[in-house]
């Protein structure tokens, strides 16, 4: 039995995660699940965006499934990101973002790659200082996060088609992104059966959208994957499908990457798509890799069908379409 915590979080995560639950439920496999707390609401109420019980939930659980997490636009006192906090508290280094060709409206065919991004540092540390008229971020790229990203980055691409794409922008940055190439490299060299290469970021943002199908897999700093990730979403049908993981050596959390939508959230027409699918992620990381290919295959019957909920052009529920998807597992 797996103990799975839920982070249902803001928003359209209140109405997603019971979505994905219930496809987890009618795979057979057995699971405990335990809900807990995160996000601006929970701010709102406890003065804590990340209760140390919703931590110690997550620490004793197998794997976490969380949905979405409101942040403000404007700094608030005492309000941290969800998600940024449970990755450093976590030690979640390796962000993982895959993006397929799906049956819908928009999505590209013949696309199957995988953005592994580096999760716990670069521009993302967020020091900032503002003196006047004039504002300061520091960049923070250690041999230590571009080793071990760079190692997951490898060993992604060898269960793959073996192609890994270094991300970069050292022809501008010397210093620290060149340093975070150089790393990769060093790495990557110790793994002869790929082929690893390099692309300055702007490059590979233009041959992302012309030619997407050559990539495979990519391995790049904090703010280019999270920017080049999104791109990559909207190549397949938009955030409403991509799933992603946030793991580390003892831990790992699993989350859809679009936002709360607070436009629609309690109407019952949000897309689960992106948090079963990174449900499925969850149960192949669990070493169930059968149960979430068939969870994907589930999936993609699901979308070539007429249930769909308005984003996707359809007009169904979040649980009618949830309902297709856990018919498709039959």
């Amino acid at each position: 039995m797996y103990q799975i915590c839920l982070l249902p979080g803001d928003g359209i995560g209140l109405e997603v995660v019971p979505a994905a639950r219930a496809v987890l439920e009618a795979t057979g496999l057995k699971f405990n699940f335990v809900e807990a707390r995160a996000g601006w609401a929970c701010f709102e109420d406890t003065g804590k965006s990340v209760p140390d019980e919703t931590l110690a939930a997550i620490k004793a659980s197998d794997a976490c499934l969380a949905g979405a997490f409101t942040s403000p636009k404007k700094k608030v006192a005492g309000f941290f990101s969800s998600i940024r906090y449970l990755r450093r508290e976590l030690d979640l280094f390796a962000n993982l973002r895959p993006a397929k060709s799906r049956p819908v409206a928009g999505s590209l065919p013949g696309i199957d790659m995988l953005m592994v991004r580096e999760n716990t540092e670069g521009l993302y540390v967020a020091q900032e200082r503002r003196y006047g008229d004039l504002a300061l971020a520091d960049v923070v790229i250690t041999r230590q996060a571009s080793e071990r990203i760079s190692k997951v980055a490898a060993e992604q691409a060898q269960k793959r088609r073996h192609k890994l794409a270094i991300i970069h922008k050292a022809n501008v940055l010397p210093v620290t992104s060149g340093f975070f190439l150089e790393i990769a490299q060093e790495v990557t060299a110790l793994y002869p059966d790929i082929h690893s290469y390099d692309l300055i970021v702007d490059a590979a943002a233009m041959l992302l959208v012309r030619d997407p199908g050559q990539f495979d897999v990519m391995v790049t700093t904090n703010l280019f994957g999270d920017i080049l990730s999104d791109l990559m979403a909207g190549l397949v049908g938009g955030l409403g499908l991509a799933p992603s993981a946030n793991i580390g050596e003892t831990h790992a959390i699993f989350e859809s990457v679009h936002g709360s939508a607070p436009d629609i959230a309690g109407k019952g027409i949000a897309n689960p798509v992106a948090t079963i699918l990174s449900a499925a992620l969850m149960l192949e990381h669990l070493g169930e890799p059968e149960v979430a290919a068939a969870i994907d295959q589930a999936v993609n019957t699901a979308l070539s069908q007429d249930t769909l909920t308005p984003d996707l052009g359809g007009k169904a529920t979040t649980e009618e379409f949830s309902n297709a998807i856990i018919r498709a597992l039959g």
